[in-house]
């Protein structure tokens, strides 16, 4: 489904990313797995059009990098950011209806209905405001709103980062409770120890190499 063949991504001279390969398949959750500064940010930055790349990234047969931004989320693709994100001053339901004010989305209440149903404790705080949450529940937030837009696959970068261990546990159900819903997920993490049990495939990335785990 997702193919990415040689990216390079630099900042101003600096190389960051350096011909990267991978593949994620329909419906698999696939690990990206790599010290802090390693380049998971920013390979998945490039996949969501946020930073220039060069090389050749398909999804579902699209060439996403001859894409604006927004045309990829319109194919369901999902992007939740390490740093969250979220409109402070919108209610958790506004940020994550966020996708569909961009991208016409034909049965936005009928996902969202099925979004709550997944992840309830964020419907039981759908009116607060995001700076009222904590930042376990804003991750949470983030979560649901990339599920809003990805339909057919999430980019999730380090969601497992600073969360406390019942939060740790809770996301790791919502995203194997996934895995029987035909979302495709490509998770990037520092390292396994809160993804192992979900991944079909890992990728190791180093100084923006990336290479498979065997």
């Amino acid at each position: 489904m997702l193919e990415v063949a040689n990216l390079n991504v630099s900042i101003g001279p600096i190389p960051i990313i350096r011909n990267a390969s991978l593949a994620v398949g329909e419906g698999q959750m696939c690990g990206l797995i790599g010290r802090n500064g390693a380049g998971k940010t920013t390979l998945l930055r490039a996949l969501m059009g946020a930073m220039e790349a060069n090389g050749k990234v398909t999804f579902d047969g699209a060439d996403l990098l001859t894409l604006p931004p927004h045309r990829r989320v319109g194919y369901g693709i999902g992007y939740m950011p390490e740093d969250r994100r979220l409109v402070p001053e919108f209610t958790v339901e506004e940020n994550v209806r966020l996708p569909t004010w961009v991208v016409k989305h034909e049965k936005a209440d009928e996902r969202l209905d099925w979004i709550f149903g997944l992840m309830p404790e964020v419907a039981r705080f759908r009116e607060r405001r995001a700076l009222e949450l904590s930042g376990g529940q804003q991750k949470m937030v983030a979560l649901a709103r990339a599920l809003m837009a990805g339909t057919r696959i999430l980019l999730l970068d380090e969601p497992f980062e600073g969360l406390a261990p019942a939060l740790a546990r809770r996301l790791g159900e919502v995203l194997a409770n996934l895995k029987g819903q035909g979302v495709s997920v490509l998770i990037s993490e520092s390292n396994e120890v809160h993804v192992a049990d979900l991944l079909a495939r890992a990728y190791r990335i180093e100084r923006g190499s990336v290479s498979p785990v065997a």
